[in-house]
């Protein structure tokens, strides 16, 4: 699990389970505060969220929001999955199936793509 500046407008997170998950998700809180940038959280490692997850994740958002950042949640399971259904989450956040095509739907959203 890291998170990694993959450009200067982009960085990606890889999460893991609890306690890696609040940590990972509190340190890229500290580092959005200093240099914003758009977000993909790679939810391949993660095998279930709590409640605990859940509102870390929406303060995340928030912050994001306050930014006009995107965050794309990518590789979430389907355990996970259910949790964002049953709370709805699934209508708030973006998802991708993986981190290449979450890159690339930022890269267009941010005009990169354009020749």
């Amino acid at each position: 699990m890291a998170i990694q500046n993959w450009s200067d407008e982009i960085t990606v997170v890889e999460l893991a389970g609890d306690p890696q998950f609040t940590d990972e998700l509190s340190n890229l809180m500290d580092r959005l505060e200093k240099k914003p940038s758009d977000v993909v959280l790679n939810f391949s490692a993660v095998g279930f969220i709590n409640s605990s997850n859940v509102a870390k994740l929406l303060r995340l958002r928030k912050q994001m929001g306050n930014s006009s950042r995107k965050l794309i949640l990518c590789g979430v399971n389907t355990q996970v999955w259910g949790v964002l259904l049953v709370t709805g989450l699934d209508k708030i956040f973006d998802f991708t199936n993986d981190i290449s095509t979450a890159l690339a739907t930022l890269q267009l959203a941010n005009g990169e793509g354009d020749t």
